[in-house]
């Protein structure tokens, strides 16, 4: 699946048109980023305007011919097309071309692997890639499968063929049971935050928003972050403390993009569960691109093939620097978003708005209580402390705490019943012991 050995660099793109001239020019750019950012020279582009694909060839056949021509013509060692192809009509493109075909689902999983860094991200990716590899190993074999049992008739291809396949399904499963206990880990981990009462932020959006230099911002981190599609793949999670001192967990996640390879769905399920899972999405949109709303609906369409759509939503405008017509603000929208920010995750303005909001968000379903703890109960106390839940504190007569806190009800009584404190004076508003 790699693009870039020695002889593969300069590449024909073919961008087939079935949309309106507006909708299909914003996906031209970003395909022609698409294949620049893989590191490939782009060195011409044929347009192919079309009804349907053409079940042989994708495009028709006089368009093939072009194709073909200018690939020689231009000595392009790779021809690429924007849309997915059948393993049938990429092997007669192939055929006919004389040179490489690589669809967009094989561009995109091209450009994952080569992001890829820690050994979770580069599982997910080769387990993408085999599951893309293996149907095309199967039907681009179709003209072996005649070849079955009968002494004369089993051919070295076929014994081939099943090889390939065997083996490619045993590093899938094997792959599968890797990236199991990971989702297992990551399962654990999410279960002890929760424990602790530490809720867990996701930055989601579309690939190259400005996620990772919001990230840093906020962090103080400094992980990659780059005007480049997909240059973050790994997710990163790190602790973060709140105006009001509560801890929370950040994440950095993959962008998303128009058309999400299914494979890729599948394969990051692992990864893609931090945000499911999440207490808040922090949606990230570049405020610059034209195709701001499609790409906005594009992301939310992902959010809901993962099951996510339940999870609270900040939409943050981001990049406004770019503007200087437009100011930094946060507005309360009437819609299931319930917050809308516009910032400079480049020059921080704006950012304080983003902080507000998520302490809102956070401390929703928070209450004032008012305990009245014996000097035996120091545990629950330091852990009270720990979660960030006390507002204010005072020796009381008998040498233990009187202890303001602000915590959900639920989680404060499941912790009262751990500590065996008496709960029978639940009161509304606040609550005394």
């Amino acid at each position: 699946m790699e693009l870039e050995p020695a002889g593969i660099q300069r590449a024909l793109i073919v961008h087939v048109e079935f949309n309106k001239a507006a909708e299909e020019e914003g996906a031209y750019h970003e395909f022609v980023q698409l294949v620049e950012s893989s590191g490939l020279e782009v060195i011409d582009s044929i347009r192919a305007p079309r009804q349907k694909p053409d079940v042989q060839l994708f495009v028709g056949k006089g368009k093939a011919e072009e194709i073909t021509a200018a690939a020689e013509e231009l000595e392009a060692d790779v021809v690429i097309f924007n849309h997915p192809l059948l393993p049938a009509q990429e092997r007669n493109l192939e055929a006919q071309l004389k040179v490489r075909v690589i669809d967009r689902i094989g561009l995109i999983l091209d450009i994952f692997a080569q992001r890829a860094r820690s050994h979770e991200g580069k599982l997910q990716v080769e387990l993408a890639q085999l599951q893309h590899l293996s149907t095309r190993l199967i039907r681009g074999w179709t003209h072996l499968e005649r070849q079955k049992g009968g002494i004369g008739l089993r051919g070295p291809g076929e014994t081939q063929l099943e090889t390939d396949r065997r083996l490619i399904g045993d590093r899938i499963k094997l792959i599968k049971q890797r990236l199991k206990k990971v989702h297992k880990q990551r399962h654990l981990s999410r279960q002890q935050r929760k424990k602790n009462n530490v809720p867990v932020i996701s930055l989601v959006g579309y690939t190259n928003a400005g996620k990772s230099t919001l990230f840093n911002y906020i962090t103080g981190d400094n992980v990659h972050a780059a005007n480049q599609l997909f240059a973050t793949l790994d997710p990163t999670l790190r602790k973060m403390r709140t105006a009001t001192g509560r801890d929370v967990i950040l994440t950095d996640t993959v962008g998303f993009i128009r058309d999400l390879p299914h494979e890729l769905v599948e394969s990051f399920q692992a990864t893609l569960d931090e945000i499911r899972e999440a207490d808040l999405l922090i949606h990230v949109i570049d405020v610059d691109h034209d195709d701001r709303q499609q790409r906005i609906d594009d992301v939310n369409k992902v959010i809901e093939l993962i099951g996510a759509t339940e999870v609270p939503q900040i939409e943050v405008y981001n990049k406004i620097d770019q503007y200087p017509e437009i100011e930094a603000r946060i507005e309360d929208i009437d819609s299931d978003i319930n917050t809308r920010i516009w910032l400079s995750s480049h020059t921080g303005d704006g950012v304080e708005f983003l902080l507000e909001s998520i302490e809102q968000h956070i401390s929703r379903d928070r209450k004032p209580h008012f305990l009245n703890l014996p000097v035996t109960a120091g545990q629950l106390r330091a852990r009270l402390f720990e979660m960030g839940a006390v507002r204010h504190e005072d020796v009381n007569e008998e040498g233990g705490w009187t202890l303001e806190v602000e915590l959900e009800e639920f989680r404060l009584l499941k912790l009262c019943e751990e500590a065996s404190l008496d709960i029978s004076q639940l009161q509304s508003g606040a609550t005394r012991y």
